[in-house]
C-alpha cells in the first residue's frame, strides 16, 4: 500500500466531516510562535485573532486544564509559553478555525511585544560558559593522561559536526476525536504512542485510560516523532475537548522545520597518542552537543555518542567526556542513530589524522586498531575486546566484512588508479575511503527494552495481530507478520496487522533504537506460541496423538495421519472452548548500565558493517559527486532481505545527506534560515551513486537469542556514509599530494570543500 499510494495517513483520516454529524465539521489548528530567541512576552493582544474569519477558539497557557510542561524525560518543554521564551518559534498561543488557511491567516494577526534578552546561540560559547541542560558525564578506562604524556606521537584537534533536519515527507500531524464519556481518541503520526497518551492525559487532567492513541502509520519519522509529536496531539486534544469537535493539528513545512528539533550538532575536541606504526595508545575526547533550550532526550543521545566514540577500535587508555550544552534554539531530539553517528565520525576523523601523521593509507590504520576478539590481550596484558564502558565484545564481524570489501571492491587496485588519475588531473581530484561500523543495539535506558503483543485467531483461520511497534515505512509490520506466520505455519496473507493502539497494548516503548523488530517480533512470537501450544494440546487430546507428531505448516495442521486446515483446527478448538486469543510479552535480557561508575552492558549485541565510497571533487568550485559505493552489512539471519537492503540503501543516502548537503543555518538573532526545501537540501535520486553495490553478510546468524537470530537494520547503515565524508577529505588531500590532512568540518558542502582546498593550497605554497 505504501508503494501504490493506497496507504492512509493522518490527512486521509479526518472523520465526521459532514455538518449533519453530531460533532459538526472538523476544526484545524495553527500555532503562533515567538519572534525572538530569548526573553518574555510583555504584551500579547489576540483580539484580532479571535475576530478573524473562520476562527472558533484561541488558547494560551492559561487555558490548559492540567500540566503545562510536556518534557519527555525531564521538565523544560511548556506546551505553550507562560513566562520565559527560549527559542524563535516557541509556541505562545494556538488557533482553531474551520479550515487550515483561515487558522494560518489568523495567527499572523496577533500583536506581540517582547522583553528581549541576548540569546546564547553558539555551541562553543555554551561550552566555554558551561551552560548545560543536564550535567556532564564521563567514561574512562586506564590512565589516558599518563599514556598520552608517554606516547611517542601526539595529535590534538577539533571537529565541528552539523545537525540534520528530519524532513519526513508527512509532517507532524494529529487528529483528536472527543468521545461520549469525556474520553479522547487521538490519531497521531507518532513513534511513541504511550508517552503521548500520558502527556495528553496530564495536559487534560485525565487518567490515562480516558485517552487512546492510535497510530496506523507515519509517512516518515527518523526519530523526529519520538518525543516531538506529543505537543500537536496535546493541542488537538485541548481544542477537541473545549469545543466537542474533531480537531486536526498539523504543521506546515516551514512551521515544522522552525518549531521542531533536529539531529544534535556537536563540537569534538581530542588529543590522541599513538605509536610510530599508528596504533592508538591514549585518547581524551570531548563530545559537546548543542541540545537547544531543554533536555528532551539529550542525556541519552550524548550517552550514545560517547558509547560509539570508539566505533570499531580498541582504545587502551581513554577518557570520554559528554557535555549537554544549552542554547536558545529549538530543542534538538532523536534522529536516526541517536548520537551514534556523531561519536563515530569523531573517531573516524582521528583515524585519518593518524594515517597522515605516520604516512600510511587510512585503511591500514583502521585495521591496525580494530578490536580483537581472538587474540585476547594487548602488549600490557589488557584484553583487546573491552569498550570504554567496559562491555566485552564477543560477536565482531567487522574484520571479515573489511576483508570481503577489500577483495570484492578492489580497494587497493582502485587506490592506485585514483593516484594516477589525481597526478594527471590538476582540477578534478578523486578520493576513496573504507570505514566500518559497530553499532550497539538496545535502548540504553534499560526499562524501555520491553514490548507487548496481542494475537487473535478466528474460527475461519484468519489472524489479527496487534503490537506496540509503529510503522514509519521501515517495514516493521510485514516483518512481525512474517514472524507470526512462520511460527504458526501459515502464509502472511492470512494475518492482518491492525493499527498500533494504546487500548490494546499498554505501556509501550517507542519504536526507536533499531529495536522495533527485535522486541515486538519476540512479543508477537510469544503470543503465537501460546495459541499454538493450546491448539496442539487440544488436538493431541482429541485425536489421541502425541503432541510431538502435530505439525503446523503450509496453512495446515498435520495430526498424525490426519490433515486439517487452519480453519478446521481453530473451529475445533473453539467448539472445545479453547482460548484462541493470547498476549505476548518480551524484555531484552542481559542489559544494564550504571551511570555512577560508567560501566555495564548497555547493548544486547552489535550490528556491524563497512562501506567503500569513491568521490570526485572540483577544486575550483568545491562541487563533488559520489561515483560509487560498495556496502556489506551484517543483519544476522535476515527476516526479510528485501526490506533490509532497502533500509541499508536509504540509510546510506540519508547519511550522505547529513555529511555533505544538509546544512542548517541560523542568523544572529536565532532565526532558522534553512526552513524550506529551497534552502535546505536533502539528497535527490541524482545524488545517489550511479554504481551502488549493496549486499548482506552471508552466514552471519546473531550469536544472541534474537528473533530468528536476526540483527537490527534501522539505524546502523546510516553510519556507512561516513566513508563518503572521508573520501571527500581524501580527495581534498590530493591537492597537497597527501602530505597534509585537510581541515574539514561536516557537512562537507561545496563551500567547506573549497575552503579546505584553498587552505591546503596556501600551506603548499608557504612550504
Amino acid at each position: 500500500m505504501h508503494v501504490t499510494g493506497a496507504a492512509l495517513y493522518i490527512d486521509d483520516q479526518i472523520p465526521f466531516s459532514g455538518s449533519a454529524n453530531e460533532l459538526g465539521s472538523p476544526l484545524f489548528v495553527c500555532v503562533g510562535g515567538s519572534a525572538i530567541a530569548h526573553g518574555a512576552v510583555k504584551r500579547m493582544d489576540l483580539s484580532r485573532v479571535k475576530q478573524a474569519p473562520g476562527v472558533v477558539d484561541v488558547v494560551t497557557a492559561e487555558d490548559i486544564p492540567g500540566q503545562l510542561d510536556i518534557g519527555a524525560v525531564f521538565p523544560g518543554d511548556p506546551l505553550l509559553v507562560a513566562d520565559t521564551i527560549e527559542y524563535v518559534g516557541q509556541p505562545l498561543f494556538a488557533v482553531a478555525a474551520t479550515d487550515f488557511t483561515s487558522a494560518r491567516k489568523a495567527v499572523k494577526l496577533a500583536r506581540l511585544e517582547y522583553h528581549e534578552q541576548r540569546p546564547l546561540l553558539d555551541l562553543a560559547e555554551a561550552v566555554a560558559k558551561r551552560f548545560y541542560v543536564r550535567p556532564p558525564h564521563r567514561m574512562q578506562r586506564g590512565d589516558a593522561d599518563a599514556a598520552l604524556a608517554a606516547a611517542p606521537n601526539r595529535l590534538h584537534g577539533e571537529l565541528r559536526i552539523g545537525g540534520q533536519e528530519h524532513f519526513y515527507l508527512e509532517g507532524q500531524a494529529s487528529i483528536a476525536i472527543p468521545e461520549e464519556d469525556g474520553s479522547l481518541t487521538i490519531l497521531s503520526s507518532n513513534q511513541n504512542p504511550t508517552e503521548t497518551q500520558k502527556l495528553v492525559a496530564q495536559v487534560m487532567a485525565l487518567p490515562m485510560h480516558k485517552v487512546t492513541l492510535v497510530t496506523r502509520r507515519m509517512g516518515g519519522a527518523f526519530g523526529g516523532k519520538e518525543t516531538q509529536a506529543a505537543a500537536w496531539a496535546c493541542l488537538a486534544a485541548l481544542f477537541a475537548a473545549r469545543n466537542h469537535r474533531v480537531v486536526e493539528c498539523k504543521l506546515a513545512r516551514g512551521d515544522d522545520m522552525i518549531m521542531t528539533g533536529k539531529r544534535h550538532n556537536f563540537l569534538h575536541r581530542f588529543a590522541v597518542g599513538f605509536t610510530d606504526h599508528g596504533a592508538i595508545t591514549a585518547l581524551t575526547s570531548m563530545l559537546a552537543a548543542q541540545c537547544g533550550n531543554s533536555p528532551d532526550l539529550s542525556d541519552a543521545i550524548v550517552d550514545r555518542a560517547m558509547f560509539h566514540n570508539d566505533n570499531c577500535y580498541y582504545l587502551p587508555n581513554v577518557t570520554i567526556d559528554g557535555l549537554r550544552c544549552k542554547t536558545h534554539t529549538v530543542s534538538n531530539t532523536a534522529f536516526r542513530g541517536f548520537g551514534g553517528p556523531q561519536g563515530m565520525l569523531a573517531i573516524e576523523s582521528i583515524m585519518d589524522e593518524i594515517a597522515f601523521a605516520v604516512g600510511k593509507d587510512p585503511l591500514e590504520i583502521r585495521k591496525l586498531n580494530l578490536y580483537d576478539t581472538d587474540s585476547g590481550n594487548d602488549s600490557s596484558g589488557a584484553q583487546r575486546n573491552i569498550t570504554p564502558y567496559h562491555q566485552r565484545i564477543t560477536d565482531f564481524t567487522v574484520p571479515q566484512i573489511i576483508a570481503q570489501l577489500e577483495s570484492e571492491a578492489d580497494y587497493w587496485q582502485r587506490r592506485e588508479q585514483i593516484k594516477s588519475f589525481n597526478a594527471a588531473s590538476p582540477v578534478l581530484k578523486k578520493g576513496l575511503a573504507l570505514t566500518p561500523v559497530k553499532f550497539g543495539i538496545s535502548f540504553t535506558v534499560s526499562h524501555l527494552n520491553q514490548a507487548g503483543a496481542l494475537l487473535h485467531m478466528y474460527t475461519d483461520g484468519s489472524i489479527l495481530l496487534n503490537h506496540g511497534g509503529t510503522e514509519m515505512g521501515q517495514g516493521l509490520m510485514i516483518k512481525v507478520a512474517q514472524i507470526v506466520a512462520q511460527e504458526l505455519g501459515v502464509s502472511p496473507a492470512r494475518i492482518q496487522v491492525s493499527a498500533t493502539r494504546t487500548d490494546k497494548i499498554p505501556n509501550t516503548a517507542p519504536t526507536a533504537a533499531s529495536s522495533g523488530t527485535d522486541i515486538n517480533g519476540m512479543a508477537a512470537r510469544n503470543a503465537a506460541r501460546t495459541i499454538k501450544q493450546r491448539l496442539r494440546a487440544h488436538l493431541s487430546a482429541q485425536y489421541q496423538t502425541p503432541a510431538a507428531q502435530i505439525v503446523f505448516a503450509n496453512d495446515q495442521i498435520t495430526v498424525g495421519e490426519q490433515t486439517l486446515s487452519i480453519a478446521q483446527g481453530a473451529k475445533s478448538a473453539w467448539l472445545a472452548r479453547v482460548q484462541l486469543s493470547a498476549s505476548g510479552f518480551y524484555k531484552t535480557p542481559k542489559i544494564h548500565y550504571c551511570r555512577e561508575t560508567a560501566r555495564g552492558r548497555p547493548f544486547y549485541y552489535y550490528a556491524n558493517g563497512a562501506a567503500i565510497s569513491e568521490v570526485i571533487i572540483d577544486t575550483l568550485t568545491g562541487e563533488y559527486k559520489l561515483l560509487r559505493a560498495d556496502l556489506i552489512h551484517d543483519v544476522g539471519n535476515s527476516i526479510n532481505p528485501g526490506v533490509d537492503i532497502g533500509q541499508i540503501e536509504g540509510g546510506y543516502v540519508q547519511g550522505v545527506g547529513w555529511l555533505t548537503s544538509e546544512e542548517l543555518k541560523w542568523d544572529e538573532r536565532g532565526r532558522l534560515l534553512t526552513d524550506s526545501p529551497a534552502t535546505y537540501k536533502i539528497p535527490a535520486i541524482a545524488d545517489a551513486p550511479p554504481i551502488f553495490n549493496v549486499r548482506l553478510l552471508e552466514n552471519a546468524a546473531n550469536r544472541e537469542d534474537t528473533i530468528f537470530h536476526s540483527k537490527a537494520v534501522g539505524e546502523p547503515p546510516l553510519m556507512l556514509a561516513i566513508s563518503a565524508w572521508c573520501a571527500i577529505r581524501d580527495a581534498i588531500a590530493a591537492v597537497a599530494d597527501h602530505t597534509r590532512c585537510p581541515k574539514l568540518d561536516a557537512p562537507a558542502t561545496p563551500q567547506e570543500i573549497l575552503k579546505a582546498v584553498d587552505a591546503l593550497r596556501a600551506l603548499k605554497v608557504a612550504s
